[in-house]
């Protein structure tokens, strides 16, 4: 390898690391969970390292070094040392340390309880508090307080999928008829993204959700919030958005805590205004962007199950665009 390679490639390593932080690295934790896994890549990484390393430098000390014939007995000693010791070595060193970490990773949660569905494509998000008779159901985004271990209950509605916050812990699958369990524990106060990592239809690269941690008094705080009913519309335009969503029949598939809408086929929008996405990631809580969906779900989200709306004069959807980006 000339020097200009070996400095391209370097710098093409450094390029790689520097696309190691973000709001959905593995390599960038903010959980315990997440920074376990995250030191046992860079021991695989490490390990990886030496058997490539042990393995071309006896290649180039053969070739480069001392390239006379080898005696049967010295090749075969160098075959034996070289791929079956070291490699044995290395990978039962990482295997032990593989195995090591499995206990913490599937310790019970010990704090806050949170039920997640897989739907198509969506995440429904329901809040266990102690002693609650009834969730307090959210979608597509999940809050956490820091400083304590949450119990996050994963199951799916028809297909699988898999439930992955690279930034606070690892993956783990969601399964139609089957009930896995997931911990995590935060450390850092911030906003992340997770991601369906199991194919799961058309519009699989399209469900995604939105992270927050907050500290303990902060989460209190937003826990009563959310149960609490939607605001009621404040403006006249609001007021007339309203009107149009139950007079189009949109509560037989959404809630919205507080007025009539009680359906459980699509997400709850009681606290819609309030959160960091629209459509599990597609789009944001804007005006703009709640006009598009309303008009034509399939076009940004295709084989979406809401159906479209263009059918209603551009006021009746900029009407209800206005009640749905109030409900805070």
């Amino acid at each position: 390898m000339t020097r200009r390679a070996a400095a391209a490639l370097c710098l093409l390593s450094l390029l790689a690391l520097a696309a190691c932080t973000g709001p959905q690295s593995a390599l960038d934790p903010a959980g315990r969970d997440s920074a376990t896994l995250s030191r046992l890549f860079w021991f695989m990484l490490a390990g990886a390292a030496v058997l490539w390393a042990a393995m071309n430098g006896l290649m180039f000390y053969a070739w480069r070094v001392d390239p006379r014939p080898m005696s049967v007995r010295g090749a075969r000693t160098l075959i034996f040392a070289g791929g079956v010791v070291l490699p044995t070595v290395v990978l039962s060193g990482l295997l032990g340390y593989g195995l090591s970490i499995m206990p913490d990773q599937r310790a019970p949660g010990d704090g806050l309880r949170v039920e997640v569905t897989g739907e198509q494509w969506w995440f429904r998000v329901d809040y266990w508090p102690d002693g609650a008779a009834e969730p307090i159901r959210s979608a597509n985004e999940l809050v956490l307080p820091v400083g304590s271990r949450s119990e996050i209950t994963l199951k799916a509605d028809q297909v699988i999928h898999s439930f992955w916050l690279p930034s606070l812990g690892g993956k783990t699958d969601m399964i139609p008829g089957r009930v896995n369990r997931m911990s995590l524990e935060p450390t850092d106060v911030g906003e992340f993204r997770g991601q369906c990592a199991e194919f799961c239809g058309e519009s699989h690269a399209w469900m995604a959700f939105t992270a927050k941690t907050l500290s303990p008094d902060d989460f209190a705080a937003w826990l009563t919030a959310e149960a609490a009913p939607a605001a009621p519309p404040r403006t006249d335009l609001a007021r007339s958005g309203r009107d149009a969503f139950m007079a189009q029949g949109c509560g037989g598939c959404h809630a919205i805590r507080g007025t009539p809408a009680r359906g459980q086929v699509g997400p709850d929008l009681t606290h819609l205004g309030s959160r960091l996405n629209l459509a599990a990631g597609a789009l944001e809580v804007t005006r703009p962007d709640l006009i598009a969906w309303i008009t034509d779900p399939s076009a940004i989200k295709p084989a979406a199950r809401m159906p479209a709306y263009d059918h209603l004069d551009t006021g009746t959807i900029a009407a209800m665009a206005a009640y749905l980006e109030g409900l805070r």
